[in-house]
């Protein structure tokens, strides 16, 4: 399940009770920092005027956290974490004290973002958004990984450093957008998985990107393929369960809870007829 979670929706662990008690795998919030008002920037999704939603989101490692104390199984996610935007010590340390909290059921969804005049603020030129995301993360990484860690990059410099806590298990890497060489190149560098938004033109974009990782050395049968912000029918699911995704995020609203738990009935009921 996804859900823009804002300050005026169902909360998000009241939502991740929810989602664990009808059996689903997953949640997973998105991030904005904030909405400029300037409104530079055009929505993503081709609509004349932005969605309040955009505006009113909470913070999702806040909320993920408070999700995680009030759940036992189901895992927990970022969708997408705008990591170009965050300080890569700061957020190694809280996805490490997350991950820890939650007995490993943090995933880590991070994207480029879209939004120019949101980045602006945070002194992120959008022309190189992809570069610093790169760099935010490997040095994460390091810090995750390494007794000392370090980086040195264009936009990243980290000098041999002690970090902790280290996340008792892995932090998933999985990462957002759609597909071309420059997001080929970062799944292949250094994603565990991939969140295509929707499922157009899946049937071609995974066997290449499983070919890209086997060309890079990497095995492919550990990617993960996780189409985003579905809305679920059968047929959908069959289809990409034939063509090798390996899960799906259904998109639900954003609203208080009297509009949302109907919905999470539905797809509930939809998974019942299709493993029949």
């Amino acid at each position: 399940m996804t859900m823009f979670a804002t300050d005026v929706s169902v909360g998000v662990d009241d939502l991740a009770v929810e989602v664990e008690a009808r059996g689903f795998d997953s949640l997973w919030i998105p991030e904005h920092t904030h909405i400029p008002t300037s409104r530079r920037t055009p929505p993503p999704t081709g609509v004349e005027e932005l969605p309040e939603e955009y505006r009113r989101t909470v913070d999702p490692l806040v909320a993920l956290a408070a999700a995680a104390a009030r759940t036992e199984r189901i895992h927990l996610g970022t969708g997408v974490l705008l990591v170009a935007q965050r300080d890569p010590i700061v957020t190694a340390k809280a996805v490490a004290t997350l991950q820890n909290l939650s007995n490993g059921r943090l995933e880590l969804g991070v994207g480029f973002g879209w939004n120019v005049d949101e980045m602006e603020d945070h002194g992120v030129d959008h022309r190189t958004r992809r570069a610093r995301a790169r760099e935010h993360v490997l040095c994460m990484q390091s810090l995750w990984r390494d007794d000392v860690a370090s980086f040195e990059g264009d936009y990243v410099q980290l000098p041999p450093t002690w970090s902790w806590p280290k996340p008792e298990v892995p932090v998933p890497i999985l990462l957002g957008g759609g597909f071309g060489p420059k997001l080929l190149s970062h799944l292949v560098n250094y994603a565990d998985g991939w969140i295509p938004i929707g499922g157009s033109g899946l049937a071609e974009d995974v066997p290449r990107y499983l070919r890209a990782l086997a060309d890079a050395g990497r095995d492919p049968a550990s990617a993960r393929i996780v189409p985003f912000g579905t809305l679920p029918d059968a047929a959908k699911l069959e289809h990409f369960e034939r063509i090798g995704v390996t899960e799906c995020v259904f998109r639900i609203p954003s609203g208080p809870a009297e509009e949302v738990l109907p919905v999470l009935d539905e797809q509930a009921e939809l998974i019942e007829r299709v493993r029949g």
